[in-house]
């Protein structure tokens, strides 16, 4: 008589105990991460990725984009502009939740250049907000 190999019932069973005691245990370890590392992309692009970009339009007009044009400055050339040599940004900068950053010059923050922000996981002005002052 021959005899098939292969795994028995029990065995299959103690090698899903084992995965599911392996994932109970690291788990606890990487919950929030990804809302950590959605934070740091947003200060990434706050202070360095879009502060760049603005930097560069100041130093060829004279003065950062106006409330009105907004971070949309970066990417095409508005009428106000002396000597545009963008665009200065690739595409349109969404923050890591989906939404547009928020920009003002004047700013309230930062009233010699620009206050950027972006309001975080929930969408609202709260402590969550990721932002260039402070």
């Amino acid at each position: 008589m021959k005899r098939i190999k292969g795994f028995t019932l029990i065995e299959l069973m103690l090698v899903v105990v084992i995965i599911g005691a392996l994932v109970a245990m690291v788990m606890p370890r990487l919950t929030g991460r990804s809302e950590q590392a959605r934070t740091t992309a947003a200060s990434a692009d706050i202070q360095a990725n879009i502060a760049t970009a603005l930097k560069l339009y100041e130093l060829d007009n004279g003065n950062f984009p106006t409330t009105e044009e907004g971070l949309n400055a970066l990417l095409t050339r508005p009428a106000s502009a002396r000597n545009w040599s963008g665009p200065y940004l690739e595409r349109k900068p969404i923050d890591p939740w989906g939404r547009e950053y928020n920009y003002k010059c004047p700013g309230e923050h930062r009233p010699a250049d620009y206050d950027l922000y972006s309001l975080g996981k929930d969408g609202a002005e709260s402590p969550d907000d990721v932002k260039n002052w402070e």
